[in-house]
């Protein structure tokens, strides 16, 4: 649905971003992330043809975005960071402006903005002015401006920015359920949502692209040693846990997490899961266990991983 291709894009002498290529496929949700001024915005002006690229290629549903702009704004629900509302008018009326601009069908125009509104959960503001609302309800007009029509990819950058904790959660949750009949590429900061949401992320830096993957893959790669926290009812001292846990293959290193010896994490090779011969040594010994998990670098951390890995090489490089 979403194919790039070698795309770049120079301000005058400045590259904003070089050579990125990546694809999202039919029914995909992926996180597009990357610091300020990595080239994401630049990437999605683009594929929404606000402007064109120096070189390379983007198409969306088959349709260039520098061949066929027209076209492939018909395949595109676009909802900006800071949203396009015009705030005097109310809610229904918006959506019938935009309606309007997007020629649907006239007789389609009612069915077609309750849809969306329903979609949405804003049909009990729709007769309320856009400017008297709260950042949620606004945030989700927006969506919905982006959802007449019923395009096929939905481009969404920064769609929980400014949002509560509740409202995240529902913003969220509208994002999921629109995945099962659209497209979606969504930019956003917000790592542990992305991590929620996505089915692969795309990381930027630079103006290139560094990763490609899911976070749980992502995960795997970086990560050197597989880790699994254990928890005592009362205190374990190191060297019994050393004697208990050293004849089991894969065990690594044990190190305290936090001060009161009932905590544990137990570094181990990736390639086999050890957990059920732990769980099963330390309760052969009599200690009484009430945790043990396994413990995976989060999204932000992978994130800064490759972000300041490839700032690193770019100083050597430099060097």
């Amino acid at each position: 649905m979403i194919e790039v291709e070698g795309l770049t894009k120079y301000y005058g002498p400045i590259a904003a971003i070089v050579d990125v290529s990546f694809y999202v496929d039919k029914g995909e949700i992926v996180g597009f992330l990357g610091p300020n001024g990595a080239g994401k915005s630049t990437t999605i002006k683009i594929l929404t043809c606000y402007m064109p690229p120096s070189g390379g290629t983007a198409k969306i549903n088959g349709f260039d975005c520098l061949e066929d702009s027209l076209k492939v704004r018909e395949q595109i629900g676009y909802l900006p960071e800071n949203v396009p509302l015009y705030k005097e008018m109310t809610v229904r009326r918006f959506l019938e402006f935009v309606a309007s601009v997007k020629r649907v069908d006239k007789s389609a125009v009612k069915r077609e903005i309750n849809r969306v509104m329903e979609l949405c959960g804003i049909e009990d503001v729709a007769g309320r002015i856009i400017g008297n609302l709260s950042k949620g309800y606004r945030q989700r007009v927006g969506l919905a401006q982006a959802l007449i029509g019923n395009p096929p990819v939905l481009i969404l950058d920064e769609p929980t920015i400014g949002l509560d904790p509740a409202q995240i959660v529902e913003m969220r949750n509208l994002i999921k359920t629109l995945g099962q009949d659209h497209t979606i590429l969504m930019s956003s900061h917000i790592l542990p949502e992305v991590a929620q949401t996505c089915n692969r992320v795309i990381i930027i830096n630079k103006g290139r692209i560094v990763a490609i993957d899911s976070p749980e893959r992502l995960t795997r790669q970086l990560q050197k040693n597989a880790q699994i926290t254990v928890g005592f009812e009362s205190p374990v001292d190191h060297e019994t846990l050393k004697t208990v846990l050293r004849h089991i293959p894969g065990v690594r290193d044990i190190a305290p997490a936090g001060d009161s010896g009932a905590r544990w994490y137990i570094d181990t090779d990736h390639e086999k899961d050890i957990r059920a011969d732990v769980a099963k040594a330390l309760v052969e010994k009599g200690l009484r266990l009430v945790e043990l998990r396994s413990v995976d670098m989060s999204l932000e951390e992978v994130f800064m991983h490759l972000v300041t890995e490839e700032e690193y090489s770019s100083s050597v490089e430099a060097v």
